[in-house]
């Protein structure tokens, strides 16, 4: 008698939850491992927040708690971001949006109209400047911020955020004159006598931004809540957390604590370990909160010419952009983070840059093996004969498809035409054998998923430019473009056992939207609108109410 209660105890502790709410009627599609679309009709969920079942077909004949008819809306698995700035997204939401202005004198009336609403004191910070949005594609200046603000430091970070504009009062509050010298890895951008004209590109900002203000803990709860709710009603239920601080490891803490993490985070420390994390965490708070790698810069960016190329740029042909790192040194940096544990994801955009980056996870995969999942973060422009060099290696290609969308025009000035042939090569890293992760390194994107997914399959923006989409070789199936959204993003931070796919056992994460991807066009689908958030198991946003619900 003791022996069978022992095995029926066993059986018991070893058997799945009971399912507590069965979702059915649902047009359910997701990727599954080859990158094929996968159909469903339903899915139980236990009372643990996990999939029990994935149905195919009328549910079981059983009374469940909880019964949702999805009445044939389609039911996807929730989006993953593999590269995001989640603090940054709600920091922007909370400054001066500069997101689409078309020119200086747009950008100078926003910051008016922003000035006279704040207090007369302190910094003025703003987010999401493109000069290539304007007709003359020209930076703008401090004298020109002056103009509107010049009694109190100003400090607008452009959209790709390799560079800032600040002005004069900026500059004398950082003691930064003609006689500064551009810090390795950055430029202070200059007129004809040497002295700053305003700008300061990828190292250089740091000049001005250790003179702003540190943001206060209640700033940045606020910044993560609105990131949050932003994430959460494009259907984005996890996020590769790119450029963590070691401030932003401890307000994600801090929401953990108080059960106000809803979406799942996988931090990739800025630059090294911090002393909070000597090493890699395990997952935290119901599998919310990871501590996974280490972020590098082996450049800059495109916009702001700081992308490293092996060529000089094709619009100013006397610079091929800025290194942020000799070969020893980023070497040293990567060698350092996978001793200590953790993975290492590199920003590399220029040629040369991701030619670098390769170049070194080679030599660290000879020494920790290939299985650590190297990432390369956007690899945008890549020579052709780099590419079959990341599979052999472990490395992942974490892409933005919406980057394409946005910079082409702007890649085809700075490269000329025949160096495109590896730009955001998507078809050709999988057709290498290497993996794909996709997002959308919000907030220099929108975090919406849908333009990303669309671009991916389709090659052109929204409103269907350029006709037949920008060199259509590298376009994705849906199945493919889903599966890097999904279980790619999940592989890359590592999370492919707990999230990524509908499947027994993984999080019941997944969205209901409110059009049939496989039965519309790239542009229909890019304007996809998300009905509902679920994360394990619960309901945490609903269109209808216009707000993530708090019962989680």
């Amino acid at each position: 008698m003791r022996k069978t209660l022992i095995a029926l105890t066993a059986a018991l502790l070893t058997s799945p939850a009971p399912a507590e709410t069965l979702i059915t009627n649902a047009n359910g599609v997701q990727a599954d491992a080859a990158g094929h679309l996968q159909h469903f009709t339903g899915l139980l969920i236990g009372d643990d927040g996990k999939v029990e079942e994935v149905l195919n077909g009328p549910p079981p004949a059983v009374r469940y708690p909880h019964i949702i008819d999805a009445s044939g809306r389609t039911l996807l698995p929730g989006l993953i971001d593999a590269h995001g700035h989640v603090i940054d997204l709600g920091v922007a939401a909370l400054t001066l949006d500069l997101v689409g202005t078309q020119s200086v004198a747009d950008l100078q009336q926003r910051l008016r109209s922003y000035a006279t609403e704040r207090p007369k004191d302190g910094w003025l910070i703003g987010f999401g400047w493109n000069q290539e949005l304007w007709a003359d594609k020209s930076y703008p200046t401090a004298a020109e911020l002056d103009e509107i603000v010049p009694d109190r430091p100003v400090m607008l970070e452009r959209v790709d955020g390799h560079a800032i504009l600040v002005n004069s009062a900026a500059i004398r509050a950082a003691g930064v004159t003609a006689a500064t010298r551009d810090p390795a890895g950055g430029k202070i951008e200059r007129d004809a006598a040497g002295n700053p004209t305003g700008l300061f590109v990828d190292a250089a900002r740091a000049l001005i931004e250790s003179k702003v203000p540190a943001a206060t803990s209640a700033r940045s709860d606020e910044a993560l809540e609105k990131a949050q709710e932003k994430l959460l009603s494009f259907g984005v239920t996890g996020v590769g957390a790119m450029s963590v601080s070691e401030a932003d490891w401890d307000t994600f803490r801090r929401a953990g604590d108080a059960g106000r993490l809803r979406v799942r985070l996988m931090a990739y420390e800025l630059n090294h370990p911090f002393a909070s994390t000597p090493r890699p965490t395990g997952w935290l708070y119901g599998d919310h909160l990871r501590a996974v790698g280490v972020k590098l810069f082996a450049d800059g960016a495109l916009g702001s010419r700081g992308a490293w190329l092996k060529q000089p740029y094709a619009d100013k042909p006397d610079t091929r952009g800025l290194p942020r790192h000799s070969d020893a040194e980023i070497l040293a940096l990567a060698d350092a983070a996978a001793g200590a544990g953790f993975q290492v994801a590199t920003h590399a955009i220029g040629d040369a840059a991701n030619a670098q980056a390769i170049s070194v996870y080679e030599q660290l995969s000879r020494k920790y093996g290939t299985a650590r999942r190297w990432r390369i973060e956007h690899f945008q422009i890549v020579d052709p004969a780099d590419i079959p060099r990341l599979a052999p290696a472990g490395i992942i290609a974490s892409m933005q498809p919406t980057h394409q969308t946005s910079d082409r025009l702007m890649a085809e000035a700075r490269l000329g035409p025949n160096r495109l042939a590896g730009a955001y090569a998507w078809q050709t890293v999988l057709k290498s054998g290497a993996k794909l992760a996709f997002g959308t390194d919000f907030p220099v994107e929108s975090p919406n998923p849908f333009p990303g997914l669309a671009a991916g399959i389709s090659r052109q923006d929204m409103s269907g430019q350029p006709p037949g989409g920008w060199i259509p070789s590298e376009r994705l199936t849906l199945g493919q473009a889903l599966h890097a959204y999904t279980r790619g993003a999940a592989y890359a931070g590592f999370a492919e056992e707990k999230i990524g796919a509908l499947e027994p056992g993984k999080w019941a994460d997944f969205v209901i939207i409110d059009r049939d991807p496989t039965k519309v066009d790239a542009q229909s689908l890019a304007r996809a609108q998300v009905l509902e958030t679920w994360v394990a198991g619960k309901q945490v946003f609903s269109r209808a109410s216009g707000a993530p619900e708090r019962g989680q």
